[in-house]
């Protein structure tokens, strides 16, 4: 049993990216074989997920499309589920090759985006480490001088320090749940047992090294 220091969870055993895999060695990106890549980056709140997403679209040279922004009108209205799942829809029949898209929202999306994704990149780093980065960012955005996650949804102190909304809470909350939940879809699409979701942990070294076999495939394809 591992303790968060906020709730005691059961420890749960991931299967290593380095393990054997079907077909041999997994490149960084599997794509569809025709030099496509529809990428879909999940994880938990402030993981890092929509920066990550902007730097590898930006690499691939591909739309970015943040979820956030779709689902979170100004005010913070929520869109009905029928009407963010046709704009999602919508954004990605405008793309139908390649894209990267971030954001989780399973019970929203259905399988709009994964039967249609060739990977899943799913960041788990340690709470110790995104965490007080969470903190950081809501700081930075309370004090606009950092944009909120959709145009229009500014965050408060009422809502941060006061409300089960708060984005604090909802990361300390949901940290295990969704690595529960990630785990599972891992166990039996890892890329370890010739699926297509990474999982990327650690205290940062295994995405930096992870960006440059992205960089490294993305040059061998342009010789």
């Amino acid at each position: 049993m591992l303790s968060s220091g906020f709730a005691t969870v059961q420890h749960i055993p991931l299967a290593s990216d380095t393990a054997p895999n079907v077909g041999g060695e997994v490149p960084p990106l599997r794509g569809d074989g025709k030099g496509n890549y529809r990428v879909h980056i999940v994880g938990n709140s402030g993981v890092g997920k929509t920066t990550l997403a902007r730097e590898l679209a930006a690499l691939l040279r591909v739309p970015h499309v943040n979820v956030d922004t779709i689902l979170w009108q100004p005010g913070w209205v929520k869109l009905p589920p029928d009407e963010i799942r046709g704009r999602v829809r919508a954004v990605l029949d405008t793309n139908p090759r390649p894209w990267v898209i971030d954001g989780n929202y399973y019970s929203v999306l259905g399988s709009i985006v994964s039967e249609q994704e060739t990977d899943v990149i799913w960041l788990d780093p340690p709470l110790l480490l995104y965490f007080p980065r969470l903190c950081w960012r809501t700081f930075l955005r309370l004090v606009r001088l950092e944009p909120p996650c959709s145009p229009g949804c500014q965050e408060s102190a009422r809502e941060v320090f006061f409300s089960r909304d708060s984005i604090v809470w909802w990361c300390l909350s949901r940290h295990w749940l969704v690595r529960k939940r990630q785990a599972a879809l891992y166990a039996i699409d890892g890329i370890h047992v010739g699926g297509k979701v990474r999982r990327i942990g650690g205290w940062g070294g295994e995405l930096a090294a992870w960006k440059r076999d992205v960089k490294a495939l993305l040059e061998s394809a342009m010789e």
